[in-house]
């Protein structure tokens, strides 16, 4: 396992010995965050995670004591997903894995146009939109709004 340090904070590479608990993270913060998915489409995104997702991605995940809190997905120039554990919102882990995808030369993220929060988050790290699709990449009405720095 790869270790990065980041900001007082731990930052490892994940594996498929990982996804499970990477699941369970991702899970948690759509259920917080993302309250205009219905239940459908949360069951059938957590469901192709593990096989379609997470494979297709350099995943990085913030430990904290051992326990991992958050993580990233990058492909190319591009954060492919971002998502913190709901008790380990605001203390810093989404902060520091945004600093360590700039580091790897992340310069493009979607978000969901429903999202408002995450919007807030990139946009304050300095991402502008550039552009907007109607639906989400499955074709679900879910507005994704593109952004880069």
């Amino acid at each position: 396992m790869m270790r990065f340090i980041c900001r007082m904070q731990t930052i490892v590479r994940c594996n498929k010995e990982d996804y499970a608990t990477l699941s369970s993270i991702w899970e948690r913060s759509v259920r917080a965050t993302h309250d205009f998915l219905d239940e459908d489409t949360i069951e059938e995104i957590k469901a192709a995670l593990e096989p379609s997702y997470f494979p297709n991605v350099e995943l990085y995940a913030v430990s904290h004591n051992g326990s991992l809190t958050g993580f990233i997905g990058l492909r190319n120039d591009m954060i492919e997903m971002l998502f913190i554990d709901i008790d380990s919102r605001g203390q810093g882990y989404g902060s520091s894995l945004i600093e360590f995808a700039f580091d790897r030369g992340a310069t493009k993220v979607d978000v969901n146009e429903q999202n408002p929060m995450a919007l807030a988050f990139y946009r304050s790290k300095g991402f502008k939109i550039i552009g907007k699709d109607a639906v989400d990449e499955a074709g679900r009405p879910y507005p994704i709004l593109h952004l880069s720095l």
